[in-house]
């Protein structure tokens, strides 16, 4: 079921169990290391995020992005492919490459930039030569934009996605990865104008509270939605924390959530304890050289599930 309607969505989430055996965490992720490092033109044209007038320091952005990896195995194995200059925000694979148990999902990317990294062979190959993943392929569909999940934030425990529809992602792509991800219910809800993906904008923590940015919706009362089915559970963020990217987080554990240095120092003290209430720790990186492209640390990480 895909529903636009607050209450059509609260009403059948009330109904969904937890998905028995389903993990709320991935238990591996993937990335791809920044080659010659650069800022892309098309993708600034929707991401506010991006300032083209920066200089950036692409030695430093491959050692931040290297002391990611690192950190994150605490949790995950992590396994990294190389980039590519031709395709600078590849950096950020989460919109192109998805996964759910025993499937690859490729996206349909609105920029022809980005619209290359979906011809990886080797990350293809990776998880459907090595892994035994069958592969569904949205990458050659010109009717729909799914920019997987960037704008699809996705309850893995209970099969829910909240799917945030902006010039990245259309109904029709919202539909796409429905079935694709083998969704039991997704809520769809516009964006705000200046917002391109819904993942920086909401995180879901292992399917137990969120961290929601509410002036990224185009409608506050979808966010108060999401809120509610997580039980109240939410840190709400502030549009000066949401520019810091602290609503672009990832909990690969159950205990643990993941931030850059930047999101981190934007918290208050009562949000941090809140985090702490909800049984999350906070790992945090520093990632300002590769924040400078318009994404943060949950732009860079791939789920394997």
């Amino acid at each position: 079921m895909i529903t636009t309607s607050p209450s059509e969505f609260l009403e059948a989430f009330a109904t969904l169990a937890p998905l028995p055996g389903a993990a709320a965490t991935a238990r591996a992720a993937f990335m791809v290391a920044p080659a010659e490092f650069a800022l892309a033109q098309e993708s600034a044209r929707d991401n506010r995020y991006m300032d083209l007038g920066l200089a950036v320091d692409p030695l430093r952005a491959l050692a931040q992005h290297g002391a990611l990896a690192q950190a994150l195995r605490v949790d995950v194995p992590v396994i990294t492919f190389p980039g590519d200059p031709a395709t600078p925000d590849a950096v950020f694979p989460n919109n192109v490459f998805a996964t759910a148990p025993g499937r690859l999902i490729v996206g349909r990317m609105r920029h022809p930039v980005r619209q290359r990294e979906a011809t990886r062979a080797d990350i293809r190959g990776f998880f459907g030569a090595v892994l035994g993943y069958d592969e569904i392929d949205l990458s050659g569909r010109s009717d729909l934009v799914a920019e997987l999940t960037g704008s699809l934030v996705i309850d893995r425990a209970r099969g829910i996605g909240y799917c945030g529809l902006s010039e990245r992602c259309d109904p029709a792509g919202a539909e796409a990865m429905h079935q694709a991800f083998g969704l039991r219910l997704t809520y769809c809800f516009e964006l705000a104008e200046t917002e391109y993906h819904t993942n920086v904008v909401l995180t879901l923590l292992a399917g137990r509270a969120a961290i929601i940015a509410a002036d990224g919706f185009r409608n506050p009362a979808a966010a108060r939605v999401i809120a509610t089915a997580c039980g109240d559970r939410a840190v709400w963020l502030s549009p000066a924390q949401k520019q810091a990217f602290a609503g672009n987080a990832i909990a690969l554990s159950e205990h643990r959530v993941w931030m850059s240095a930047r999101a981190v120092h934007s918290l208050t003290d009562a949000q941090r304890e809140a985090l702490a209430g909800y049984g999350f720790a906070v790992g945090v990186v520093e990632l300002d050289e590769i924040e400078k492209a318009g994404g943060s640390l949950r732009c860079c990480v791939g789920e394997i599930y």
